[in-house]
C-alpha cells in the first residue's frame, strides 16, 4: 500500500472525507487489486483470528486500511458468528463515518442478524435507541439486502422512532432504506410515505426509484 501511495492523490481524498482521516492516495480499483494480490499469496485470515486483523488495520492511521479491514469482513461474513458482535460495535462506532459504516450494516451486521436472528434482535434493541448516531443508522439498514425477507414492522418502528431526528445521515439512512424496500413492495412503500411525517430529505429519497421508474 505503501508503495503505492499518491500524495497529490491524499490530499483531494482527504478533503472529500473532510480531513478527518489520512489517505495514502489510493483508489479503489488498485486498492482492491492490491488486497487481492495480498490475499491470493498469503490467504485470508482464519475466521478465529477476523477480530484481531481488522482491529489492527482499524487502528492504522490510512483510510484505505479501513477500506480493506471491511472488505475483509465481506469476504468472511458468511463464517462470521455472534461473538463476533462486540469487534462489529466497535468497528461502527470507531473511526466513524458512511464510508464504513454503511458497508458494516448492510454486508457485516445484515448477514450476522440473519444468520442469527436472535443476535440481530438483542443487537438492535440495544442500538436503536442510544445516542451514538452510526449505532442508529446500522439498525436502520442493516435490512438493506433483505428484499422479500425483511421484517417490514420493525423497519417502520425504527423509522418512527427517528422521524425527528435532524441529523442528515439518520434522514438520508430513513430514504435509503425506504427506497431499497420499494423495489420490494412498492404499495407498502406508498402507503407508509403518505401517512407518515417524513422529513422532505427522507420523503425525496424514498420515493426517488419508484419515480425514475415509473
Amino acid at each position: 500500500m505503501a508503495a503505492a501511495a499518491d500524495p497529490q492523490q491524499a490530499l483531494q481524498m482527504a478533503r472529500y472525507m473532510r480531513d478527518q482521516f489520512a489517505f495514502y492516495g489510493i483508489k479503489s480499483p488498485q486498492r482492491r487489486e492490491i488486497l487481492r494480490s495480498f490475499l491470493k499469496e498469503y490467504g485470508a485470515p482464519a475466521i478465529g483470528d477476523a477480530s484481531e486483523v481488522v482491529r489492527a488495520l482499524w487502528e492504522l492511521p490510512e483510510r484505505e486500511q479501513q477500506y480493506n479491514a471491511l472488505d475483509i469482513l465481506i469476504r468472511l461474513q458468511k463464517k462470521l458468528q455472534p461473538d463476533f458482535l462486540p469487534t462489529l460495535k466497535w468497528l461502527i462506532t470507531t473511526k466513524s463515518w458512511w464510508d464504513t459504516v454503511d458497508g458494516l450494516a448492510s454486508n457485516v451486521s445484515g448477514t450476522i442478524f440473519a444468520n442469527f436472528p436472535e443476535t440481530g434482535a438483542t443487537a438492535v434493541q440495544q442500538w436503536r435507541s442510544v445516542d451514538n448516531i452510526w449505532l442508529r443508522r446500522t439498525t436502520l439498514l442493516h435490512q438493506l439486502k433483505y428484499k422479500d425477507k425483511t421484517n417490514v414492522p420493525l423497519l417502520f418502528s425504527l423509522i418512527e422512532e427517528n422521524l425527528y431526528d435532524d441529523e442528515f445521515f439518520i434522514q438520508k439512512a430513513i430514504g435509503w432504506a425506504l427506497r431499497e424496500y420499494s423495489k420490494t413492495d412498492e404499495t407498502a412503500v406508498r402507503e407508509f410515505v403518505a401517512q407518515t411525517n417524513l422529513s422532505p430529505l427522507a420523503h425525496r429519497e424514498a420515493l426517488k426509484w419508484l419515480k425514475n421508474n415509473q
